[in-house]
């Protein structure tokens, strides 16, 4: 039935933009595979309210290793399924599209975020947890989608409408299908426990490479913040590769790309494909210069709590201001007019006042990519 066929949302907005932004012209007649749902959002209570109609996504990234081949498995060198069992996220992104659809934000929170994870049945069924501190992506292992939504909009009081989960085979999988993705480091690259190694220069990542690129922490000092900025990075790079390679134009090349985001990504039960299509029609316009990412404002990227070991603590003033400007779909960067005086011009430029620093999809620190 055609109700089963649809698009999925993936790891990054600026790949979301790309699939979104082709349904409406291709149909979806012509991809197969149904859209795996997850229960998400029943039995959640008091949660935050609407304030817009801009939409909020959740995208979670799973190291499930399921769907992977062993030939992939050898080269990632992360283990089977079996020794993988249970789960994990080591990317949370809450994806902000505003009620125009002309403009959206990516915001990245921290997997080692401290956070208050509300009360919750134990992972065996048989005891009530209180609610505790403790790191974010602990939410998600305890409790999956369901106790990890919770958390954040107790975090940030802003609603979550719509969640997406993207596994290891996954995200390969669409990097595959775009024929590679090129990044760019200014430094070498030899990081043993995601066994990522890159000379200093551009490269081509394939699927697997591009995993390992997206999930290294270890080798520059950094940890999980420079994890973030090169995942934003990346993103940015998907971009321009999905709008200037052809893909929009070409129904073999999206067709391809969108059955492999839809053979290994869950959705919520809450997103229809009429859903679906009327946002593609509705941002077919947003361009990589309205597509900003940023991370949740830090006051302490490497705080210590008792019993937890090294957290991140958000800055508390500019986060709530940052949450509170998302729920109301107000601009995350200010410009400020320049004051009226006798020496001010009619073309003197308004001051950019960008206190959450956030960057454009269209902007790299390492020059350009194609």
């Amino acid at each position: 039935m055609k109700s089963t066929r649809a698009i999925r949302i993936i790891t990054s907005l600026s790949v979301s933009v790309v699939v979104l932004a082709s349904v409406s012209w291709l149909g979806l007649g012509q991809v197969s595979g149904k859209i795996a749902r997850i229960s998400v959002f029943n039995g959640l209570e008091n949660r935050p309210e609407k304030t817009s109609k801009a939409l909020n996504y959740l995208l979670v990234g799973s190291d499930t290793r399921e769907g992977l081949t062993k030939a992939q498995l050898k080269m990632l060198k992360v283990g089977s399924t079996k020794t993988a069992a249970g789960g994990r996220s080591d990317t949370m992104l809450l994806v902000h599209i505003s009620k125009k659809r002309d403009k959206a934000y990516l915001i990245s929170l921290p997997r080692d975020t401290l956070v208050t994870i509300p009360a919750h049945i134990s992972t065996n069924g048989k005891s009530q947890i209180p609610a505790r501190q403790n790191k974010l992506n602990a939410a998600f292992a305890f409790g999956g989608a369901p106790l990890l939504i919770q958390t954040i909009e107790g975090e940030t009081n802003l609603k979550i409408d719509h969640y997406i989960e993207v596994s290891f085979a996954g995200f390969a999988g669409i990097v595959d299908a775009l024929g590679g993705i090129q990044v760019c480091t200014k430094v070498d690259i030899d990081d043993p426990k995601s066994h990522l190694v890159l000379s200093a220069g551009t490269h081509t990542l394939d699927g697997i490479e591009a995993l390992k690129y997206v999930r290294t922490r270890d080798y520059d000092g950094l940890g999980d913040i420079g994890r973030m900025q090169r995942q934003q990075q990346f993103m940015s790079s998907v971009l321009k590769k999905a709008t200037s390679s052809g893909v929009l134009l070409n129904p073999i090349k999206i067709v391809n790309f969108m059955n492999a985001a839809i053979s290994t990504i869950k959705m919520d039960e809450s997103l229809n494909e009429s859903d679906l299509i009327s946002l593609a029609k509705q941002m077919r316009g947003l361009s990589s210069g309205n597509v900003r990412t940023l991370t949740v404002p830090l006051s302490n990227s490497n705080g210590r709590v008792e019993g937890l070991g090294s957290v991140v603590i958000w800055d508390k003033t500019l986060s709530t201001e940052l949450w509170t400007r998302i729920r109301d779909d107000a601009a995350l960067v200010d410009e400020v007019k320049p004051s009226p005086s006798a020496s001010a011009t009619a073309s003197a430029k308004p001051e950019i006042i960008d206190k959450f620093k956030t960057r454009t999809a269209a902007e790299n620190p390492c020059g350009e990519i194609k």
